[in-house]
């Protein structure tokens, strides 16, 4: 298969990479492909002519998006849209990186979400990924939507901040009453490649590992698995003041990947088998 890569130098992408290395493999960044430029990307799909488009690019930093929202518009929506019309155009599958903030996330925590429950972001990125999906679902015949949340791996992620900090402090404190589920990028990159091999049905995936916690519990894993003697403490998210409103509840519900036979490790045997790298 001859696949398309957009953001190579992300984390998921280079998982992707990892996961595809058997495939054919056009990987780029935003100095060879501007996503957000139409024309430059009708051109480079017509000429490289992919089977498939996995659009790892996006603007995440969730707090930065508050202060520059025509930015992350443009990278998070008209990127996606860009990528959908050359997609259909082209006959290509186009594979779309989502997230838990498209959702209020003010659902009961006894409660997930499934992928057709109503939607209202509650911060830009999250507002820009749904106006994204939308695009996507508008402009595009052929499609997965892959909704994801928590997300580690490769580089800067929470998991080694965590471990970072408690190098140099006694005490971590933690926020206790956001819930999701902690997701390692080399399985979300496994879904994805299941899902392509499967050929399942095209449409929007809820797509993290399997179980439920909150980053306070998280962080006690991780301490626990590496043995760091470091106090964890659990704060709200009041306390733990941020530019960009968290969900409370990113809790989804994977069982549709599952009816696919889609194999989901679960989020605590993920961190372990990352933390043991």
């Amino acid at each position: 298969m001859k696949i398309l890569i957009t953001g190579a130098n992300g984390m998921l992408a280079k998982a992707m990479k990892e996961e595809l290395k058997g495939e054919e493999l056009i990987c780029t960044d935003v100095a060879e492909l501007d996503i957000t430029n139409a024309e430059q990307v009708n051109e480079f799909i017509k000429k490289v002519s992919p089977e498939y488009i996995i659009n790892c690019a996006a603007y995440t930093a969730v707090d930065k998006a508050e202060e520059n929202e025509e930015l992350v518009y443009k990278i998070n929506a008209i990127g996606p849209k860009n990528l959908a019309v050359a997609a259909n155009d082209n006959n290509a599958i186009l594979i779309h990186i989502s997230t838990d903030y498209v959702f209020g996330g003010d659902k009961p925590i006894e409660q997930d979400y499934s992928e057709d429950d109503p939607k209202n972001p509650q911060a830009v990125y999250g507002t820009t990924k749904l106006a994204g999906e939308r695009f996507i679902q508008e402009n595009c015949s052929k499609y997965y939507i892959f909704r994801t949340a928590w997300l580690y791996g490769e580089g800067h992620n929470f998991v080694r901040t965590m471990l970072d900090l408690a190098k140099t402090r006694d005490e971590v404190k933690v926020v206790n009453d956001q819930h999701g589920s902690p997701t390692y990028a080399v399985d979300l990159a496994s879904i994805i490649h299941q899902a392509m091999n499967k050929k399942i049905e095209f449409g929007v995936y809820n797509s993290t590992n399997l179980g439920y916690t909150t980053w306070y519990d998280f962080t006690k894993m991780i301490f626990e698995i590496e043995n760091v003697k470091c106090k964890v403490t659990p704060v709200t998210s009041e306390e733990f003041k941020s530019p960009a409103k968290r969900p409370k509840n990113s809790q989804m519900s994977k069982d549709k990947l599952l009816k696919n036979g889609i194999i989901i490790p679960t989020y605590e045997e993920a961190l372990r088998r990352y933390l043991s790298k």
